[in-house]
């Protein structure tokens, strides 16, 4: 998916609408997530509002979606034409590795991926001088500022091709395995986001970053294939360098049963704390930096 038809400016209905909320004063009456709670509810409806405003270009780009995704899986098909096996994946069980990658890419590209790739134009345009008067933590606004919601009803597509999968694999997954599932996916969530945010904070550097931001966004198809068809240097770099080979991988280990070690998910879980630790640090670098778009 191209990311240009995300991309859209800070509203001036949107600057109101964060300027209402006050989590800082809801803090001294209350626990003060509940203000967050308030402004993220704020920001929700916000998006909401623009997408349906536009309901041809929703839908149209949620088609596109869908599209691409049964291509995907279309393509796995003509190759399990001449084949049994990938290595140790059987069909049904690549399909689900299919529909996790795109449950996850998806659910990043509704929370995320607009906020990150537009940073760079917050940032030259000078609206990154008002978010820092606002009594919210200013990462927080700048991440969690847009929702695509296509991006949500593409992310229940891919979930119900994983539920189809397990049902032709006759799998019944404990109650742990589906835990294990979801925070796996919730770490692997963390590892696209703060690369993402990492890459999108150099735009304080730079004039700007999407080059870094896009190639990033296209090595996800990467997260789609078995881990045993890579090899050598290839399987060392998707795996500790850029992690695609584990956001996807080992939570479907997990749900299928065919995790050999735990150190997989020890691995997933640690690189996500070091990702979020190395994007925070990247991200204070960045604002000690800034010195406003004006001077």
């Amino acid at each position: 998916m191209n990311l240009e038809h995300t991309i859209a400016p800070v509203t001036e209905a949107e600057v109101a609408g964060i300027a209402r909320q006050r989590p800082g004063r809801a803090a001294a009456g209350g626990p003060r997530f509940i203000g967050y709670l308030k402004v993220y509810a704020a920001l929700a409806m916000n998006s909401l509002t623009r997408d349906l405003s536009f309901k041809v270009n929703f839908l149209f780009w949620l088609f596109v979606e869908l599209l691409w995704f049964g291509l995907q899986l279309a393509f796995n098909g003509v190759i399990y034409m001449h084949t049994d096996h990938i290595g140790t994946w059987t069909k049904w069980e690549v399909v689900m590795l299919i529909g996790v990658s795109h449950f996850i890419q998806q659910l990043f590209q509704a929370l995320f991926l607009v906020n990150c790739s537009t940073l760079a134009d917050v940032v030259h345009s000078g609206k990154f001088d008002f978010m820092l008067l606002f009594p919210i933590n200013t990462r927080f606004l700048v991440s969690c500022r847009q929702l695509d919601l296509g991006g949500f009803v593409s992310a229940g597509s891919g979930l119900a091709v994983v539920v189809y999968a397990g049902l032709q694999l006759h799998l019944t997954p404990t109650l742990g395995q589906c835990l294990g599932f979801g925070l796996l996916c919730l770490a692997a969530l963390v590892v696209h986001y703060s690369l993402m945010f990492l890459m999108a904070s150099v735009s304080f550097w730079t004039v700007r970053a999407q080059g870094m931001m896009m190639a990033y966004y296209n090595l996800f198809s990467v997260a789609r294939l078995p881990d045993v068809a890579f090899r050598g240097s290839a399987r060392v770099l998707f795996t500790l360098g850029i992690p695609m080979l584990l956001v996807a991988n080992v939570p479907v280990k997990v749900l299928a049963g065919k995790l050999e070690s735990s150190a997989e998910i020890s691995m997933l879980l640690a690189l996500s704390c070091a990702c979020f630790l190395g994007s925070q640090l990247v991200w204070r670098c960045a604002l000690r930096r800034y010195t406003s778009a004006s001077s």
